[in-house]
């Protein structure tokens, strides 16, 4: 099994990078790539649905990505211990009636010693907003190093 860096335990430099790689893995729209960040027997909580395993994470990320048009997230790190880190997220995104909305998060995650998250808890809120209180503004894909974190923009 390869390492996926960086690797347990965190400091606070790479817990941050850790957050942003799990970002940008996200911001990819990818299931398959994003699930490669995962142990293969990864447990999920999201919402109130219960995952388990990578296959069962990928086509969760199929049907979110399906529904979640255009969709464009921002992670910050909250805290971090050891193997552990905990963030809070935010991401905008548009149904297929072009309704917008800006869910709000908090994430707890666990590590293996190959740097591979191997517990995910997530806590997701949903605000309808219109298209004019869009915040994240960047063409899809990885958000720019220039493009405002939460705290910057106030979140």
């Amino acid at each position: 099994m390869a390492d996926r860096p960086p690797l347990p335990p965190f400091t606070r430099e790479s817990a941050v990078e850790k957050a942003r790689l799990a970002e940008d893995g996200w911001n990819s729209r990818n299931p398959e790539k994003v699930a490669l960040a995962y142990t293969e027997d990864t447990s999920w909580r999201n919402r109130a649905e219960f995952l388990r395993g990578r296959h069962q994470v990928i086509e969760f990320l199929r049907r979110k990505w399906e529904r979640e048009l255009d969709y464009r997230l921002i992670k910050e790190l909250w805290a971090f211990h050891e193997n552990r880190i905990a963030v809070r997220y935010a991401y905008e995104w548009h149904d297929d009636d072009g309704h917008w909305y800006r869910s709000y998060g908090n994430e707890n995650w666990e590590f293996d010693e190959h740097g591979l998250m191997q517990r995910r808890f997530a806590c997701i809120n949903d605000m309808p907003i219109k298209e004019a209180d869009r915040k994240f503004h960047w063409p899809l894909g990885r958000r720019p190093d220039d493009h405002p974190g939460l705290s910057e923009l106030g979140m």
